[in-house]
């Protein structure tokens, strides 16, 4: 059986419907995986594709997009099965007819995220550790938000970076913000909300009809402001979006401050995956952060 026959398999296994594609499309499935849309005429699946090592990603991405959609707060695709067969692993997806929305959409986005947001759980972290791109995300469960952060989070990017070569300052000025990071969280206890994890500009879009939609998530519990604070990394989000999301839910005094403590996790992230450009970018946000702390 070829590897489509087998996808094709499992979708009719798990949906008991017979699915049998007789149309099949490349598609963007971002920097990590290959994808492709696959259509018999009325049915219509989006499928991702990676090495056959990549299915615990798949599964993981799975589950958290499960979780997302039984809190019924904002739309997600999906998940429809996954599985591996000769060297390949996929994951199998509804298919959504995504554009960008427009201020509408994003104002309802907004207050989706603050619904998703207001789902707790009673530590921090997640049933399963899963991945933030194509890094593995620690989700090791704590009771203390500080210290998940520092542990799970920013020690974790840290030692990836020492053994990807970026020693020096990067190291010693890390190792100092980790050591200050309860100042942080002097006067502020944040509880742990249901994050997607990876909420840039290119995870979200919407349906014809307005409804926003987000996917590709790295879901955990932590703090809600993290989540915010990455819509703010790259762009991509629009002033009603926060507006909404402020007049749904209004956010501490001191997010401002963290905001940059939450983005670093992504820049170190990305100094990991993608090289030395971003080393001088988290350096930056370090010093800042330390003389915040100071």
């Amino acid at each position: 059986m070829s590897l489509h026959d087998v996808i094709a398999h499992a979708i009719t296994q798990a949906t008991g419907e017979t699915f049998e594609p007789r149309d099949r499309r490349g598609v963007s499935g971002g920097c990590i995986n290959s994808a492709e849309v696959l259509e018999d005429g009325e049915l219509r699946y989006f499928v991702k594709m990676n090495d056959a090592a990549r299915l615990d990603m798949f599964e993981a991405e799975a589950a958290g997009l499960a979780e997302i959609a039984a809190s019924n707060s904002v739309r997600v695709p999906l998940p429809v099965c996954t599985g591996r067969h000769e060297g390949r692993a996929f994951l199998v997806l509804e298919y959504l007819d995504l554009g960008s929305g427009g201020g509408k959409s994003e104002q309802r986005l907004g207050r989706r995220l603050a619904a998703l947001h207001r789902i707790t759980h009673t530590r921090f972290g997640w049933q399963r550790d899963n991945t933030i791109g194509s890094t593995p995300q620690i989700n090791t469960e704590e009771a203390d938000w500080p210290r998940f952060y520092r542990e799970h989070r920013l020690r974790y990017q840290l030692q990836l970076a020492a053994d990807n070569g970026y020693g020096g300052s990067l190291q010693t000025h890390g190792e100092r913000l980790l050591e200050r990071l309860s100042w942080f969280f002097s006067s502020y206890r944040p509880g742990p909300s249901l994050l997607h994890g990876d909420l840039w500009g290119g995870n979200h879009g919407a349906l014809a009809d307005g409804t926003p939609v987000i996917f590709d998530p790295a879901v955990y519990y932590g703090d809600r402001e993290a989540d915010l604070a990455m819509t703010e990394l790259f762009g991509g989000f629009g002033s009603g979006f926060y507006a909404a999301y402020r007049e749904t839910w209004p956010l501490d005094p001191g997010y401002p401050v963290r905001k940059d403590l939450y983005n670093l996790y992504h820049v170190l992230n990305h100094l990991n995956l993608f090289g030395g450009g971003y080393r001088g970018q988290a350096e930056a946000m370090i010093g800042r952060l330390l003389a915040q702390a100071s």
